[in-house]
């Protein structure tokens, strides 16, 4: 399938390692030009070059070093999306924040929730909130969630509290920005093989399929969803989880 995106320009936040990373892969690899961020030089450095790698027809990558806790990062991603590809049609965000502290609900501190909120919540709405001032028509709002939108999981109290809230407001934000043509949409992961879920090894017997996800999977769903190929889809979390989640 051809997703068209030859010459389009992406936003990936938190976009040079896990899930992000595996995005902005399929991304260039379809012919996008991909701006990625994280906190430090060095991952976004190591990052754009095998990006730049692996880039298909037309497909560039470049990088930012900013941490989307600052209220000022947004508006500098647009700004160094811009500088990096000029002239450049803006095809859409995706915003991948790093995960909160891990810990069950009475084993986590008040300050990891005040900096949870910061960054995971504040920080992924602020970035949203920008990109509705930055696209067009045809353009689209991506957002890593999580399977707890649905079911909450014992070891990640915080992401329990935080995700379901983005899930909603994600919602919101597609009716209104629906009538401009810009979509709104996340993607929830189950286990997937990345540095975060901590090795490859364990059982999935509660999996459908029977093991965890390949990042690549997840990447390529999301590149898609991200393309004008998805046009018609908006104001939904996408679950990319092999069958975890038994909910409609």
């Amino acid at each position: 399938m051809d997703l068209r995106l030859n010459d389009s320009v992406f936003i990936v936040t938190g976009g040079t390692s896990g899930l992000g990373l595996a995005t902005a892969e399929a991304l260039v690899s379809e012919g996008a030009r991909v701006l990625v961020s994280s906190r430090t030089q060095d991952n976004v450095d190591t990052a754009v070059d095998a990006l730049r790698a692996r880039a298909g027809s037309g497909g560039a990558a470049a990088g930012l070093a900013t941490d989307l806790a600052d209220p000022e990062a947004p508006a500098r991603l647009f700004a160094a999306a811009r500088e990096a590809f000029p002239g450049s049609h803006l095809g859409g965000v995706f915003i991948s924040v790093g995960g909160p502290k891990k810990g069950r609900f009475f084993d986590v501190e008040e300050a990891d929730w005040r900096e949870a909120i910061e960054s995971v919540f504040l920080g992924a709405l602020r970035m949203a909130r920008t990109a509705a001032e930055e696209l067009g028509e045809g353009t689209a709002i991506g957002m890593v969630l999580s399977s707890s939108v649905w079911n909450p999981l014992a070891p990640i109290a915080i992401s329990n509290g935080l995700r379901p809230g983005l899930a909603m407001s994600l919602k919101g934000m597609a009716d209104e920005l629906g009538p401009r043509g810009i979509r709104v949409f996340g993607v929830a992961p189950g286990p997937i093989n990345t540095p975060r879920l901590g090795g490859t090894g364990g059982t999935y017997e509660h999996i459908p399929l029977r093991r965890a996800g390949e990042p690549e999977e997840f990447g390529a769903v999301s590149a898609f969803l991200l393309s004008p190929a998805a046009g018609y889809v908006t104001g939904c979390v996408v679950p990319v989880d092999g069958g975890l989640v038994r909910s409609l």
